[in-house]
Order: structure tokens, then C-alpha cells, then sequence
């Protein structure tokens, strides 16, 4: 087996085959990590140990003809909110570096255990998920592997970074205003923020908890399809999990989108993107044939709601913290954080309500619609430390307006899959894939598609090393 990565089918097959052993597998993904994040800063532990034993196992395994599962010497690095057993649960803080680690991993680090798959490291993240930059005052931030002076995106940056880069071919990130969908814009990867109770979220450290999400990068849609259907199920340790039969998506990549009435969000006069990300939307539509528009009314309002209920419950979790450490927090996030603990209780029920009128109003577009396309970011990765862009002729807030597309479909629970679009010699932008709760296979089978007529593509990123970083 090379130093150079294959996809997750790929990989569990020759690991399945024999043609690589999972061993084999494992220590050059080390070795690629090794080679290259001091110059991207994605991992923030690597699990050299732990991968080699769990590679070996599988080895052992299929050599005694035992069935080693779907994703069978696949490595993967999950965002360091994911409980890992032994390891403290920092979720891109300082505070949680000193509590008991965990004796116990998170539900999904499990179910890919149970599949095959081999954890190499967690990944650096925006303080407790909050932020859309990875730019981590304790941890430093997380570099776009295709220009080390912009940013990653966030919160899931370093995930999304370390797919982007080959360094693994999977990564779990966590998405609650689209910490999912934007670092994937902006690296270029594939990833999914499912329908939200679809992923089990036991044993990860929430943000906002009535609507995080969990989720996969990959670096095509078909790998994507595997992993997502390893993870799926019911669990009840995680009280957001709804008990619904598991709907694996990959048998129905070949469907095609005969028949799928395809719309693409118009965005309105509240949401303001370059040239650059609407044309990468164009550029989707014409492969798919999007009949028509929408608009989302009150797009804006849905984004003043979900910062809001975010702040809110986010600062309930963190009080305790706030009062006795709160010069550990990065003080970005503890004055976030503190601001929140002050709104009225009158914001935040008056948010929830608004919450549920948007929902209905977002739910009756899909009578008339089964897929919306819009742009995954207003914009490609901005430099790090860029605090304005200018967008439209109107100059913005960076971090604040990542989020525009995404925020107001995070925060309403439904399923959007967000797909790199070819972009040759040009940074990464992303489109988002939106379906309706529960029909994340509409969403897969169009970016099989766009992927297939070559629209949608995830290049790995040259890589920085440490005698040579990317220029």
C-alpha cells in the first residue's frame, strides 16, 4: 500500500480482498498526518496506538474468515467534541482538558468501530462549536489545505481540512448553524447534516441541543452513501434520536433524478452572495435541470431566531463555567457566551415560536418541490483573521455572514447534503443539497448525478509538510 489515500470503498475493499492489510493502511495514514499537520493544523491528538491495535484486529480477524464490516480498515479522525474512550473531551477548549476523560466512546466512534473503521486522531474545532472559522485561540487555527492562508471554515474546519488534504478519507463533524455544510464549502469535501434525530449525537458535547446534528465528510458522494448507512439507527441513549427503521441510501445512487421536481433558493434581497457562489449554483442547476425558484420569507428573521435559541441554550450549558473560569474560555466565545446569558427569557420563547412558523412555511415549498439547491457559502475561504468582505458591492461581517445559506436551514432540522462543484485551480466552493425531513436519499441520488457528469468533484488538496508547506 502507497502513502497516497484511497477513498473509504476503496480502501475496505483491497482491506477486504487483501490486496492492503489494514495495518498497512493505518500507518500511512500516520504517516501522512505526521508529513502534513504542523503546516494545516487539523489534528489536535492523533491516536497512533489505538489505530494500529484496531488495524491489527481487523487483520486478525479476516484472517480467521470473520466479517470485519462495510468500512473495514478505513481510517477516519472525528471532531474532538466526539467522546473517544481515554481521551479528555476537550471540544476545542481549555477548560475540559483537565476533566475525567470519558471510559467510553461517543455512539458513532462505536458504530464505525463495529464497521471496520480505524481512528487515527480528533480534530481542532471552533471553541465549543461555536464559530464558523476554526480560527481556535488555545489550539491555533485550522488551515485551508488548498491556500494555508485562509480559513477552513467551521466549527467542523478541522475534519473537513483533514479530508480535504487525503490525510484520512472520513471525518465526523457535528453542524448546529452549518458547521458541516460551510467547512465542506470551503475545503472542498463532501459532507451531510442528516435530518435531525436521523445520527446519534451520545456521547458528543453539545452546543445548542434541540438542534445539533451529526454527520460525515468524504471525498465522493458514494463513500459518503457507505458511511452514512454504517451510522444510522436508533439509540437510546441519545433522547434526540427518533426510533425509525434505517433507510440506506447507496442502492438508490443509481436511481438517477427522473421525475425529482429540482428548485434552487433565490436567496432574496436579505441574502447577499459574490458572483462566484451563485455561478457555482448555475453550474449544478445546468446539470440538473432546477425548474424554477423559491424564496424562504423571512430568511433573515430565521437567523436572528437560531442565534438567539443558540446563544441560549449555550449559555445554560456553559454558566457554571462562565462564573468560575471564564478567563479560560477564548474571549470571542466568552463574551458570546455571556452576552446570551443576559438576552430576556422573552427572546428566546418568541425565537422558538418564530422557529416553528418558519419550519411550516420552509415544509410547504416541499408540496411543490422534492430538492432545493442553494449556495453552501456567500463566498469562498476568506483569509485568516479577515474580519469584513466585501459581497455585492456591500461590505459584511466574515464570520457572521458564513452562515447566511446555512443557518436558517440548520436550525429547522432538515437534511442537506453539501457538494464541492469542479472548480479547476480555483479555491473550493460548495452547493447545498436540501431535501425534505427524511428523504436524504433525493439529496444522494442528485450529487451521484452531478458527480457522475463531472460537476461535483473533491480533488485532494496538495499537502503541506513540514519541510515544505503549501505555498
Amino acid at each position: 500500500m502507497t502513502d497516497e489515500p484511497d477513498g473509504v470503498g476503496a480502501i475496505a475493499a483491497a482491506v477486504r480482498s487483501g490486496e492492503a492489510t489494514a495495518v498497512e493502511v493505518a500507518r500511512a495514514a500516520l504517516a501522512r498526518i505526521a508529513a502534513s499537520n504542523d503546516a494545516l493544523n487539523c489534528f489536535t491528538a492523533v491516536t497512533g496506538a489505538r489505530a494500529l491495535a484496531e488495524a491489527a484486529a481487523i487483520d486478525a480477524a479476516l484472517a480467521a474468515g470473520r466479517n470485519v464490516g462495510p468500512l473495514a480498515g478505513v481510517p477516519y479522525a472525528v471532531k474532538n467534541l466526539f467522546a473517544v474512550n481515554g481521551m479528555a473531551t476537550v471540544a476545542g477548549s481549555r477548560i475540559d482538558e483537565d476533566r475525567t476523560p470519558p471510559s467510553r466512546d461517543a455512539s458513532l466512534v462505536r458504530r464505525l468501530r463495529a464497521a471496520g473503521a480505524v481512528l487515527t486522531g480528533t480534530a481542532n474545532m471552533d471553541e465549543y462549536a461555536m464559530g464558523y472559522t476554526t480560527e481556535n485561540t488555545h489550539y491555533g487555527p485550522t488551515r485551508n489545505p488548498h491556500d494555508l492562508k485562509r480559513m477552513a471554515g467551521g466549527s467542523s474546519g478541522g475534519s473537513a481540512a483533514a479530508v480535504a488534504a487525503g490525510l484520512v478519507p472520513l471525518a465526523l463533524g457535528s453542524d448546529t448553524g452549518g458547521s458541516i455544510t460551510v467547512p465542506a464549502s470551503l475545503c472542498g469535501a463532501f459532507g451531510l447534516k442528516p435530518t435531525f434525530g436521523r445520527l446519534s449525537r451520545a456521547g458528543t458535547r453539545l452546543l445548542a441541543g434541540s438542534f445539533d446534528h451529526v454527520g460525515p465528510f468524504t471525498r465522493t458522494v458514494r463513500d459518503l452513501a457507505a458511511v452514512y448507512d454504517a451510522l444510522q439507527g436508533h439509540d437510546p441513549d441519545d433522547p434526540a434520536s427518533v426510533r425509525r427503521e434505517v433507510e440506506p441510501v447507496s442502492p438508490d445512487l443509481g436511481q438517477g433524478i427522473s421525475g425529482l421536481r429540482i428548485a434552487v433558493w433565490d436567496g432574496g434581497s436579505e441574502t447577499r452572495a459574490t458572483p462566484e457562489a451563485l455561478a457555482a449554483v448555475a453550474h449544478v442547476v445546468a446539470a440538473l435541470g432546477a425548474a424554477h425558484t423559491v424564496t424562504l420569507r423571512e430568511a433573515a428573521r430565521a437567523r436572528a431566531a437560531a442565534t438567539i435559541i443558540t446563544g441560549c441554550e449555550a449559555a445554560n450549558l456553559h454558566f457554571s463555567d462562565l462564573r468560575a473560569r471564564a478567563d479560560d474560555f477564548d474571549p470571542l466565545i466568552r463574551d458570546r457566551l455571556l452576552a446570551a446569558s443576559l438576552m430576556p427569557a422573552a427572546w428566546n420563547v418568541q425565537a422558538h415560536r418564530f422557529r416553528r412558523w418558519f419550519r411550516t412555511q420552509v415544509l410547504e415549498l416541499f408540496r411543490s418541490v422534492d430538492l432545493i439547491l442553494a449556495p453552501a457559502t456567500p463566498f469562498s475561504a476568506p483569509l485568516i483573521g479577515q474580519t469584513k468582505t466585501v459581497v455585492d458591492d456591500t461590505e459584511v461581517l466574515t464570520r457572521r455572514h458564513i452562515g447566511a445559506f446555512s443557518q436558517p436551514l440548520s436550525f429547522l432540522g432538515f437534511p442537506v447534503l453539501a457538494a464541492p462543484v469542479a472548480r479547476r485551480g480555483r479555491m473550493p466552493l460548495g452547493v447545498m443539497i436540501i431535501a425534505a425531513p427524511w428523504r436524504e436519499s433525493l439529496a444522494f441520488r442528485a450529487a451521484a448525478v452531478a458527480e457522475a457528469a463531472q460537476v461535483l468533484a473533491a480533488p485532494i488538496a496538495q499537502r503541506g509538510t513540514k519541510s515544505q508547506p503549501i505555498p
